[in-house]
Order: structure tokens, then C-alpha cells, then sequence
């Protein structure tokens, strides 16, 4: 009787101990599905992000590295889904393409919500907000879209914000971002940019011999996402939502940029 009840208490630790490990193995699992497997990636758990590097205070490079708001932004939303973050450098002008056919997961690059854009990619739920501003030479005159009449403007050449001077000239200079494009106004190559207007007045704090003039909109700037990857669309603005009412959003946006844009104004 004494073995048979032995026997009994072996069979049950063995059971029990199956149980656990089968426990601990679904924990794993669920781990495992949180690190990336219930959404398309390009590799598995790593959330891999394009950015230009050129677009400062946004993304930018310093001592090899590619730091600035939208990387920072991108490195918590990593850590949120429980992923490795991957960055990759390229022209703002191939991110959308990089994106359809599968070169990357995400872009952070302040892209702006557009219905073109719309047609061809997904966004997030804006991560901030800003707005196109003229920037000029102080002996130019040039402050408002009026006095853009006639008038050469320099561009990033992938840029929505030629719309906005379109109604007042069809003189455009077109560069590879929007540094270069300032940078040429400021040497004396067009008469005015438009820009970004956080990126442009870093621009001029850093030494650029421009001056601002209008502000022509307010548009709201999000992430890039291949159409139907909704799993990874939906964890996204998940993540974004725990950014902002935290106060980590906001907080980023002071550190990068002091000020916060994170709210529509």
C-alpha cells in the first residue's frame, strides 16, 4: 500500500512539474508574440525604421550616430513592443517605396499626413504638430505667401509644402533635403524656402543667415506603415497613446526641441 501511495505522489510531482514547464513555455510564447509575431516584420523582433539623418532637430547625425525627436520617438516605441529598433539612413524622397516593398517597417522621418501619401501608405495618429514657414534672406522682403509672387523658392525635392507656393510662382529649385535647399537660399541661389518651421529656426540658431517669415498651416506629422500591416498599425498608435498620457511624448518634445508640439494648437 505504502508504494502504491509512493508510486501515486511520484506520478502527480511529474505532472505537476510537466504543468509548469508547459506554463513557463506558454509565457515564453506570449513573450515571444509580443515581441513581434502577431505583426509583419522584416525581421523577427526587430522593428526596423528608416530616417534621413539630415533633418535636424528631427533626426540627425552626431559622432556616427542617428540621433534627434524622431529617433527618440522611434526608440520607445521599440521598447513598448518589446522589439530590438534597427535604423536605417536613406533620402526622405525613397522612404514611401522603401516601405511598399518591404526595405523597412516603419518610417520617422516628419512625414506629413497627405490623401496622396494616404493612397499609397498608412499612418500612425499624429506624433506632432507643426506647420510650413517661409524663410528668407534678410535684404529680400520676402515674410508672407503674397510676396512670393514671382519669386524662385528652393525646396526639398520629395516636400509637400510646394503646394503652398504654387498659387504665387512657378519658379521652384529643388535639392535633396531640406538643409541644402535653405543652405542655398542663404548663399544667395532663389529668393526663399519653405520649410518645416522647427527645422528652420534651428536651421538659423545654428548659424544660417536667414530670417522667418509666415506661417502658412498647421499639418500633423506621423508614421509610416506598409498597408496592410494593421497589426503593427494598431500597436503603433497603442504605443503612441501610452506616450501621451504618460507624458513621455511631451516630455521627448522639450528635450529635442524645447518646446512641446505633441498637441494640435
Amino acid at each position: 500500500m505504502k508504494k502504491h501511495m509512493s508510486t501515486i505522489a511520484i506520478l502527480f510531482a511529474v505532472i505537476f512539474l510537466l504543468a509548469a514547464c508547459g506554463s513557463q513555455q506558454s509565457g515564453n510564447q506570449s513573450k515571444g508574440d509580443n515581441a513581434g509575431s502577431n505583426y509583419e516584420l522584416i525581421r523577427p523582433g526587430t522593428l526596423t525604421l528608416v530616417s534621413t539623418g539630415g533633418y535636424k532637430p528631427f533626426n540627425y547625425m552626431e559622432n556616427g550616430e542617428m540621433v534627434g525627436y524622431d529617433i527618440a520617438v522611434g526608440k520607445e516605441i521599440a521598447k513598448i513592443l518589446g522589439l530590438e529598433l534597427k535604423l536605417e539612413k536613406a533620402e526622405f524622397q525613397g522612404h514611401i517605396i522603401g516601405i511598399q516593398e518591404g526595405r523597412y517597417d516603419i518610417a520617422i522621418a516628419s512625414h506629413t499626413i497627405t490623401q496622396e501619401r494616404k493612397k499609397q501608405v498608412n499612418f500612425s495618429q499624429p506624433y506632432y504638430y507643426s506647420g510650413p514657414m517661409i524663410f528668407s534672406r534678410p535684404d529680400t522682403g520676402i515674410k508672407s505667401a503674397e510676396d512670393l509672387k514671382g519669386k524662385k523658392v528652393a525646396f526639398d525635392r520629395s516636400t509637400v509644402y510646394r503646394e503652398y507656393a504654387k498659387m504665387y510662382t512657378d519658379k521652384f529649385d529643388f535639392y535633396d533635403d531640406d538643409l541644402r535647399a535653405l543652405q542655398a537660399v542663404a548663399d544667395g541661389h532663389g529668393d526663399a524656402g519653405i520649410t518645416d518651421e522647427i527645422m528652420g529656426k534651428t536651421s538659423i540658431e545654428n548659424g544660417l543667415k536667414l530670417i522667418a517669415g509666415d506661417r502658412l498651416d498647421t499639418t500633423e506629422q506621423a508614421i509610416v506603415i506598409k498597408k496592410g500591416n494593421d497589426k503593427l498599425l494598431e500597436a503603433i498608435n497603442d504605443a503612441l497613446a501610452q506616450l501621451k498620457s504618460s507624458g513621455k511624448l511631451k516630455e521627448l518634445s522639450l528635450e529635442w526641441l524645447g518646446i512641446d508640439i505633441t498637441q494640435p494648437e
